[in-house]
């Protein structure tokens, strides 16, 4: 069993058009080296293919020990187009604390 970001880092989203931005804040010094090694781009695109996204980069901002995750094409349109209970994407922030790590953190 592995390890959720949840008990790792906090999260935060937010949106551009179509486009969303989530930020993941380690916890600790231990956390953000679990996290740079294991949370890659294509982990995330995968957690978010069920909702139709596109390319995701990945930028770390070592200072903040964070990571901060530009996903295309995942908020059906945006704001103004998306049918969707959030079209903002703020839930897209819950999303990426779900997902779960390979191994233990210690």
């Amino acid at each position: 069993m592995g390890t959720l970001v949840y008990d790792l880092a906090h999260a935060r989203s937010g949106d551009k058009g179509n486009t969303s931005n989530v930020a993941v804040i380690a916890y600790d010094e231990s956390a953000w080296q679990v996290l740079r090694r294991e949370l890659t781009a294509e982990r995330v695109r995968q957690a978010y293919a069920h909702l139709g996204a596109g390319p995701v980069q990945r930028y770390e901002i070592e200072s903040l020990r964070a990571l901060n995750f530009v996903i295309q094409d995942v908020l059906a349109g945006g704001v103004t187009r998306s049918l969707r209970l959030d079209p903002h994407g703020k839930a897209l922030s819950s999303l990426i604390l779900g997902i779960e790590l390979p191994g233990n953190p210690q």
